[in-house]
């Protein structure tokens, strides 16, 4: 049996076929979700006030960023490091877990839920693509039944550092960290999901590629 594809609003679907292997990336900040996970789990931590004098106090590193001069893993583990560094990594995995339980839901998109959901459904392998920490995004992963790649924090003495492990999993790195993971000639379809140019090598690799389908 050939492909049988069937078109909505939200993308192209496979027609459940077992003898086909699919698979599906998509990013999550913003393609996903509505807002971007890191800043909310600031917030969630840190509250409106802690989040907003430590974004002033680090606004040397962030207009360095916007000005192309230093990069984004640098100015993301400044940031990681001031409000989290030497923090317990128990205890940042269980602020993890409870902001996944209590924050995520509420910023899922309802249109990607229903596409997960319907490629699911139709065979299709689901993996979440994020350069947002593995800690904060694999609780809500696993409720779904969906594979993660996402970038790691590196943890010295059970203290979270604020350093990243590697690269930050974010333009080039996401087709790094997928080709690493999975032989993409094995499947006779690929589906991918994003929102940003930080996604466009992600969507370069798919047989169909979705930009920002679920606004």
């Amino acid at each position: 049996m050939d492909y049988a594809y069937y078109q909505n609003d939200s993308g192209i679907h496979v027609q459940k076929n077992e003898a086909l292997r699919q698979i599906a990336f998509f990013d999550f900040d913003g393609t996903i979700t509505t807002k971007d996970t890191m800043l909310e789990f600031i917030k969630y931590r840190k509250g409106n006030l802690g989040f907003l004098a430590g974004f002033a106090l680090n606004s040397p590193f962030l207009v360095a960023y916007k000005a192309g001069i230093i990069s984004n893993q640098l100015a993301k583990e400044r940031i990681l490091t001031f409000f989290f560094g030497k923090t317990s990594s128990n205890n940042f995995q269980e602020h993890c877990n409870q902001f996944a339980d209590e924050i995520i839901p509420g910023l899922i998109r309802p249109k990607a839920l229903i596409e997960i959901k319907k490629l699911q459904d139709s065979g299709v392998e689901v993996v979440i693509v994020s350069a947002s920490a593995e800690q904060w995004i694999s609780k809500w992963c696993a409720s779904m039944g969906v594979e993660m790649i996402a970038t790691r924090l590196i943890s010295r003495s059970e203290k979270i550092t604020g350093r990243i492990d590697g690269r930050n999993c974010h333009g080039e790195e996401k087709v790094n960290r997928i080709r690493a993971a999975y032989n993409l000639s094995d499947y006779d379809a690929i589906y991918a999901y994003g929102d940003t140019k930080g996604d466009k090598p992600m969507l370069g690799l798919a047989t169909f590629a979705f930009y920002k389908p679920f606004r």
